[in-house]
C-alpha cells in the first residue's frame, strides 16, 4: 500500500467514511462535517481533512505532482468559504495568491409568457418574451454552510459546500476542480416547484480579507490590457470588457473571474457589449471592501429579451470560472482567453468556417452611401469582425428588416444587383461574403391564428434574380437588359421550379421557435420539405435553459426527429443577428460549421462547392472550444451509408479535441421511432487535449447514428447523421 493510499484512508478516517449527520444541537461555530467519497481519488488529487478546514491540491497539467491549492473553511461563522488559493512555483514553495474568498450569486427571478397558440410540448420554446417589463425581484442567495461533501464525477472533483436559498429557489453551493485543469468552477445549484419562471444572475467573488487585493484588471473593447487602483472604484461598477473576464491582483498574484463562453448568454437579436463583468466594493449592497463578477443586465439586447428558462423541479446551474496566477492580472487574463482560443475558430485542415443568418443590411447600406455621395465602407466593420474570428465563408440574411424584398419590380432588382456587388467587392482569397435572404413566403402551409408559415434561407450558388411577385400574364422566367435573367415566383410551384432550376438550398430559420414556431413540424410531408433542396433546419442555443448541460436542445431534438421521420435532413448552425462592430459581445452568441472543402471557393467562380458540401452532410458545428474533426462507422463519413449494420457490430472512431475539461460524449442514434443516446465512458481528463477513439458498436435495428461532445462549461460539437441500412 503506497503512501498515498495510507494517507487517503487517514483522511477518511479524520473526516467520518461514509454518509455523515450533524446533530442540530451542535453550536453554529462547531466545524461541519465531511462526507468523502469512498472511491479513491483521481491521480493527482491530494486532499487533507483538518480541524477547521479542508486542503485540496491537484496537478494542473499532465503530471501527478499537485500544482494548485484550494482551502475552505470548515466552520459556519467564517466570514468566507474560501481559505486561501496557491499555486506551486518554479522552484517547489506553495504561494498563497489570494485568501478569504466568498463566492456569491445574486438570482433576479422574473415570470414567462407563452405565446398564445404555441403547443404545450414547446411551453418553454419561447424567444418573445421580456420578463423584465413585468413584476420581478432580485436576490442575494444566501449560503448556509451546514456540510462539505466531496465525491468524483468525472471529469472534477465535485465539492458541495452547504445550503442555498434564493425567493422560491434552494440548492447546493459547488465548487468543482478539475484534475489537468488551473480552474475552480463555482456552481449555485438551484431548483424551484413553481411554473413558469424566467431568470438571470450575477455571481463573482468577494474579497473578505480585506486590503489584500490592489488592483483590477481587464482587457478593454480596443483591445488594450487596462489597469485601475481599487480606490478609483467608490462602488462596484459594470465593465464593458473582451473575454468576458477581469481580474484583480494582490501580492501573490492575480485571480481572474470569467463567465461561461456561451451558456451565459441567453439569445438576442443584438449583440452590443452590455458590461457583462463587474469589479468594485459593495457589489449589490455587499459589505466586502473588493470583488470581482460577471453580471446579465435584465434589459438591453434588442426588442426581445427573454432571460433564460427555469423549468420547475430542474436543477438551474449558474456558474462562473476563477483561474488564478503567480503573475499579472494580464497574464491571468491571458491563461482565461486560451479556453476560447483568443475567441477565435480555429483552422482544421481540410475544412473551411461558414456561418449563416446575419441581417447586416450591405446593399441598403452601400445604396444609402451612394446617394449621399459617400464612398463604400472599405470594408465594413462587420467584415473586420469576422476576419479577426477565424471566419472564412459568411451567409447573409438580407432584406429582413430592410430593403423591399416583396417589391415587385425594378426596386428588388436594384437591391439584389446592390447585394451582390457589395458581396463581390468585400470577397477575396480568404473571405467569402455570400449573398443570401430570411424569407416568410411559398413554402409553408397558410398561417392561421396563433401560427405562422415560418422562415426559412435561401442560399444560391451564384447571384440569381427574382421578384417575389408574378401576375397571371407574366412569364416564369424572362431576360432584362440590365440584370439578364430575372425569374418571377408566385407561387409555391415557381419556387420549386426555381430551386430546382438554379440549384438552390434553403432550410427552416430559427426552427420551433420564434415566427418558424410550427416549422418544419406542420409541412413534413409536403414536397417542397421532401426535395433534395431542402436542408433542413438550424441550430443556434436558444432557448437559455442553465438546467441542460447541452446548448440548443431544440434543434438537436429535431435534428434526430427527422432522422427518424425517415428523411436524410441535415442541421447546420446559425446566429440570427442584426449589428456587428468591433465592440460588441458577438463570440458567446456566435457557433461555426466547419464544412469539409479542400480550398475557399471564390466569388466569381460560384460557390457551389459549399452547397454540395452541405447537402451532403459533409460538416460539423461547434461552438469553438470542442471540435469533431473525424467522425466514421465502419469507415464511413456524415452523410455517406452503412449497409449491412445488422450483420453485426460496427467499428466507430472518431476524434476529439477540447480546451475546458470534456465532460461527455454521445453516440445518438434512431430505429424510425425512438432515439437512443450512447454515453462513451473512460473519457481522458485535463484541459487542452485531443484524442481518437475506436469503438466496437451493436447498431443492429438503427436507422442513423451521429456523434455529440460537450465539455464542462456547455461548450460542444455536432456532426450530422451517417445512415444506416440492413
Amino acid at each position: 500500500m503506497n503512501a498515498h493510499t495510507w494517507r487517503w484512508i487517514l483522511a477518511l478516517l479524520l473526516a467520518g467514511a461514509g454518509p455523515l449527520s450533524r446533530s442540530p444541537q451542535l453550536a453554529a461555530a462547531d466545524p461541519v462535517d465531511v462526507q468523502l467519497d469512498r472511491a479513491a481519488p483521481p491521480s493527482g488529487v491530494r486532499l487533507d481533512v483538518q480541524p477547521d478546514t479542508v486542503w485540496i491540491s491537484w496537478a494542473t497539467g499532465r503530471a501527478d505532482e499537485p500544482t494548485a491549492r484550494l482551502v475552505l473553511t470548515r466552520r459556519p461563522d467564517h466570514p468566507a468559504l474560501i481559505r486561501s488559493l496557491a499555486i506551486r512555483t518554479a522552484d517547489g514553495r506553495w504561494q498563497t495568491v489570494a485568501s478569504e474568498l466568498e463566492p456569491v450569486w445574486f438570482l433576479t427571478v422574473g415570470t414567462r409568457r407563452v405565446p398564445p397558440g404555441k403547443p404545450s410540448w414547446q411551453k418553454w420554446f419561447v424567444f418573445f418574451d421580456n420578463p423584465a417589463r413585468r413584476p420581478h425581484e432580485t436576490f442575494t442567495v444566501q449560503a448556509r454552510l451546514d456540510r462539505i461533501a466531496i465525491r468524483w464525477d468525472h471529469p472534477g472533483v465535485v465539492i458541495d459546500c452547504g445550503s442555498l436559498s434564493a425567493g422560491p429557489f434552494r440548492g447546493r453551493r459547488r465548487l468543482i476542480i478539475y484534475p489537468g485543469c488551473d480552474l475552480l468552477h463555482c456552481v449555485a445549484a438551484l431548483s424551484t416547484e413553481r411554473d413558469r419562471l424566467a431568470i438571470v444572475y450575477d455571481a463573482g467573488v468577494l474579497d473578505r480579507a480585506g486590503g489584500a487585493w490592489q488592483t483590477y484588471g481587464w482587457i478593454d473593447t480596443e483591445d488594450r490590457f487596462r489597469a485601475a487602483e481599487l480606490d478609483r472604484f467608490q462602488r462596484a461598477a459594470p465593465l464593458r470588457v473582451r473575454y468576458r473576464t477581469v481580474a484583480a491582483t494582490a501580492a501573490g498574484g492575480s485571480l481572474a473571474c470569467f463567465a461561461p463562453p456561451h451558456q451565459f448568454q441567453f439569445p438576442r437579436d443584438w449583440t452590443d457589449n452590455l458590461g457583462f463583468v463587474w469589479a468594485g466594493p459593495h457589489y449589490r449592497g455587499s459589505s466586502a471592501p473588493a470583488g470581482i463578477g460577471i453580471r446579465q443586465p435584465k434589459t438591453g439586447g434588442g426588442a426581445w429579451v427573454p432571460w433564460f428558462n427555469a423549468p420547475p423541479n430542474r436543477e438551474h446551474r449558474l456558474s462562473f470560472f476563477i483561474c488564478w496566477t503567480s503573475g499579472t492580472a494580464e497574464e491571468a487574463i491571458r491563461f482565461v482567453r486560451r479556453y476560447t482560443n483568443d475567441d477565435r475558430f480555429v483552422a482544421l485542415p481540410g475544412y473551411r468556417t461558414f456561418t449563416s443568418h446575419y441581417h447586416m443590411a450591405v446593399a441598403v447600406t452601400a445604396m444609402q452611401r451612394a446617394a449621399e455621395g459617400k464612398r463604400p465602407l472599405d470594408p465594413p466593420e462587420f467584415v473586420r469582425v469576422f476576419k479577426r474570428m477565424g471566419v472564412e465563408m459568411v451567409h447573409l440574411a438580407e432584406f429582413h428588416g430592410d430593403g423591399h424584398q416583396k417589391d415587385p419590380g425594378p426596386l428588388r432588382l436594384k437591391e439584389l444587383s446592390w447585394m451582390f456587388r457589395e458581396c463581390r467587392r468585400l470577397s477575396d482569397e480568404t473571405f467569402l461574403l455570400i449573398p443570401g435572404e430570411e424569407v416568410n413566403t411559398f413554402l409553408g402551409l397558410p398561417p392561421r391564428p396563433g401560427r405562422h408559415p415560418g422562415h426559412w434561407m435561401s442560399l444560391f450558388p451564384r447571384p440569381v434574380y427574382w421578384i417575389m411577385h408574378r401576375g397571371e400574364d407574366q412569364p416564369f422566367v424572362t431576360t432584362d437588359a440590365r440584370y439578364g435573367k430575372v425569374y418571377r415566383v408566385g407561387s409555391t410551384a415557381d419556387m420549386m421550379r426555381l430551386l430546382e432550376r438554379e440549384h438552390g438550398l434553403v432550410w427552416t430559420a430559427h426552427p420551433r421557435i420564434k415566427a418558424s414556431s410550427w416549422t418544419p413540424d406542420v409541412f413534413r410531408d409536403q414536397p417542397w420539405f421532401l426535395a433534395d433542396y431542402w436542408l433542413g433546419a438550424a441550430w443556434k442555443a436558444m432557448p437559455g435553459d442553465l438546467s441542460e448541460d447541452r446548448l440548443g436542445i431544440r434543434a438537436l431534438d429535431l435534428l434526430d426527429d427527422m432522422a427518424n421521420w425517415g428523411v436524410r435532413k441535415y442541421v447546420l448552425g446559425e446566429v440570427d443577428v442584426f449589428k456587428i462592430d468591433h465592440t460588441h459581445e458577438l463570440y458567446s452568441h456566435m457557433n461555426i460549421n466547419y464544412v469539409k472543402l479542400a480550398e475557399l471557393p471564390r466569388f466569381d467562380q460560384g460557390w457551389q462547392p459549399v452547397l454540395t458540401a452541405l447537402r451532403s452532410g459533409r460538416f460539423f458545428v461547434s461552438t469553438g472550444e470542442v471540435l469533431i474533426p473525424m467522425f466514421t462507422v465502419a469507415g464511413r463519413e456524415s452523410g455517406q451509408t452503412v449497409r449491412g449494420v445488422n450483420d453485426g457490430p460496427v467499428t466507430v472512431r472518431f476524434r476529439v479535441r477540447w480546451t475546458f475539461p470534456l465532460k461527455s460524449v454521445w453516440l445518438v442514434s434512431g430505429d424510425g421511432k425512438q432515439v437512443r443516446r450512447r454515453r462513451i465512458d473512460a473519457l481522458p481528463a485535463g484541459a487542452f487535449g485531443e484524442r481518437e477513439f475506436e469503438l466496437t458498436v451493436d447498431l443492429s435495428g438503427q436507422r442513423w447514428v451521429r456523434l455529440e461532445a460537450w465539455d464542462v462549461a456547455v461548450n460542444g460539437a455536432f456532426t450530422q447523421p451517417v445512415w444506416l441500412e440492413p
